[in-house]
């Protein structure tokens, strides 16, 4: 097939990722505002941050994962045009993402201590503690407005999403330079502060889109009566879809989360670039976490009706498309690599030069981590799920995790070694899924149907 078969498909791909792309951006740019007004305050508070995100990360992981089930069945539901499935996946959802930010908020007050056992610089520990339970509170809103946002997606309506996080990030920011800073009327609250911006960030964007949606003239049809009784059969499906997806997410965000504990173990200042180097590099990702929703939405289009030969052909234009972009990343960060650790932090110039040579590492597997994900989001959109998990958890704990474990050490190659690993859990892991991609993708052309995959 010819180049143009796939890169023809790159304007769709783009009108609908775009605003995933921008709403994802906006979630990062919350770190990225906490992090640069918190650098100023010094390296302890900016690796208080780091550890407190660290810990917020990996329940969020898990309630995003729960709440991607969302966006394939709706997605299938609107290929051929089943208002009632749909509206009956939407209302489980919502009730389903409220449960967990309810459930997530306090697994985290449970799991502070874990903390202190941790081998971590015990100021660092305890200036994150009011900042975790400020911002643990803040998954309520934010798991709803999950559901609202998955439920968008799936429908191709994505940019309203967008409206509501980038509006949320402006408020985010005001309120963070107010509170951190203590600024006119508002006392000096340094990192509580940045918690308290993030909260009231969250609630006013589950406020906006919830508004934008119920005057939506698409989306009446959705928001009747809630059905009852409640169907098991929908909440066993969402499962069924949702804990091996939270389950890929946990294994790359725990990796990752892992990587700052073990930059802990190295001291202050390379907590504190590992932070750096990871927020500047979760930036790049939501760029490839918008074109894989966009795969998985286009994929259980075609899946919806049954055509395999489209299916196929679309979601390598996908992939095709995210390569590009995350090179064009890879050749930034390198180019860029001394100057990008000064937005976050410019009097500490140890920070600055890890931060620097972490971007080198981050420039490679900006590939394999762009592709791994959106690879994920077709597999997502074919309702695979079982093995996508299992592939990740191979990837990034039997290859990934060992390799930072060893070189990791400080008397190996210290944080350098810490992101080998990355590397090499990143590579596997989008190896190992374009494989699979490949097989179901081509049975489904030859025999018609896959039983089975959830």
């Amino acid at each position: 097939m010819q180049l143009s078969a796939y890169t023809k498909e790159f304007k769709q791909n783009l009108q609908i990722a775009f605003p995933i792309m921008l709403g994802q951006l906006g979630h990062v740019m919350v770190g990225f505002a906490d992090n640069s007004m918190v650098g100023r305050l010094g390296a302890a508070p900016l690796a208080a941050v780091s550890l407190g995100n660290s810990l917020i990360f990996i329940a969020l992981s898990i309630g995003i994962g729960f709440s991607f089930a969302i966006t394939p069945l709706v997605a299938e539901a609107d290929g051929v045009k089943d208002t009632n499935r749909g509206r009956s996946v939407f209302q489980h959802g919502l009730i389903m993402c409220t449960v967990n930010g309810v459930l997530l908020f306090l697994l985290i007050l449970l799991a502070k201590p874990i903390l202190y056992h941790l081998d971590q610089p015990k100021e660092v520990v305890d200036l994150s503690l009011p900042y975790i339970d400020i911002v643990a509170f803040s998954l309520l809103p934010l798991m709803i407005f999950q559901a609202f946002k998955q439920f968008g997606d799936g429908l191709s309506q994505t940019k309203y999403a967008m409206y509501a996080t980038l509006v949320a990030n402006v408020v985010n920011v005001l309120f963070n330079y107010l509170l951190i800073y203590g600024v006119w009327i508002f006392p000096r609250l340094e990192l509580e502060g940045a918690a308290i911006g993030t909260l009231i960030s969250r609630f006013f964007m589950l406020g906006m889109i919830y508004y934008i949606l119920r005057r939506q003239k698409k989306f009446a049809p959705f928001f009747t009566k809630l059905q009852r009784p409640l169907d098991r059969k929908v909440f066993k499906q969402l499962f069924s879809l949702g804990f091996p997806t939270a389950l890929q997410m946990f294994f790359e965000v725990a990796i990752f989360t892992a990587s700052v504990f073990l930059a802990g173990t190295l001291g202050t200042n390379a907590q504190a670039a590992n932070q750096v180097a990871l927020n500047l590099a979760s930036m790049t990702f939501m760029v490839a976490v918008g074109i894989g929703v966009t795969s998985t939405i286009r994929v259980g289009n075609q899946k919806g009706l049954k055509n395999f030969k489209e299916l196929r052909r679309i979601a390598l234009s996908t992939f095709l498309l995210v390569f590009v972009i995350e090179a064009v990343f890879a050749v930034g960060f390198i180019l860029l690599k001394d100057f990008l650790p000064t937005l976050y932090i410019d009097d500490n110039t140890i920070v600055i030069s890890v931060a620097a040579q972490l971007l080198i590492i981050a420039a490679l597997f900006q590939l394999s981590d762009g592709m791994q994900v959106v690879i994920l989001g077709a597999l997502r959109g074919l309702q695979d799920v079982k093995t996508p998990t299992l592939i990740c958890f191979i990837a990034y704990w039997v290859v990934g995790f060992p390799i930072s474990f060893y070189l990791g050490k400080e008397d190996m190659y210290g944080s350098m070694g810490i992101w080998y690993g990355l590397l090499a859990g990143l590579s596997v892991s989008a190896i190992l899924l374009y494989f699979r991609f490949n097989y179901l993708s081509k049975k489904l052309i030859s025999d018609g149907s896959i039983k089975g995959l959830v």
